[in-house]
């Protein structure tokens, strides 16, 4: 594969969340600044709903919101009512810890954290659990997710596609998503 080739597919490859396209998780801790209006400066963790509480405005719902859209959204509700034009700065003070788990046919099993800024795909995860095993089955790996609505679904991967680029799906991963790796039947 030449150089333009590989540099292509990666370019059709999704993104995953870096900085401004971060969205912002419960317990996030956040400083949100309004420029030249030093009184409206706070420091505050988003709360389990992913709300945060300000002066003027009161409480504002960031939930699935990116970086980027939240200081768009603070910086409409200021504007609406209080303000002329203000420049909204959120700045993440502290990432809240996300991990996955990953068992089974792995070099090391174990509990995976998050880039801080980032997400994390199916291989990422396991990559960082010390890759699969001598004996791993990589056609037959189980994800286990934990949905909003408190339901549990399983999926069955394989991995081996997506190694070989047999398919586009990459399974960016959720907070608390386990991944277990069967071993091969000899």
């Amino acid at each position: 594969m030449t150089h333009t080739a590989v540099a292509a597919e990666q370019s059709s490859q999704p993104k995953l969340d870096v900085r401004a396209n971060y969205v912002l998780q419960p317990s996030d801790v956040i400083k949100v600044q309004v420029f030249q209006e030093d009184d409206l400066t706070r420091e505050m963790r988003l709360s389990q709903e992913s709300t945060i509480s300000l002066p003027m405005i009161n409480t504002v719902n960031l939930k699935g919101k990116t970086l980027a859209e939240a200081q768009e959204l603070i910086r409409s509700l200021y504007d609406r009512d209080y303000l002329v034009n203000p420049q909204v700065t959120i700045i993440i003070l502290d990432y809240s810890k996300r991990s996955v788990n990953v068992l089974g046919s792995v070099n090391t099993p174990g509990v995976i954290l998050f880039p801080q800024e980032t997400g994390l795909t199916l291989l990422d995860a396991i990559a960082r659990a010390g890759g699969f095993s001598r004996l791993a089955d990589k056609k037959r790996v189980r994800l286990t997710r934990v949905t909003a609505d408190g339901d549990t679904k399983n999926y069955t991967i394989n991995a081996d596609e997506i190694m070989q680029g047999a398919t586009s799906e990459s399974w960016v991963l959720l907070k608390d998503d386990v991944i277990s790796v069967p071993e091969r039947v000899l």
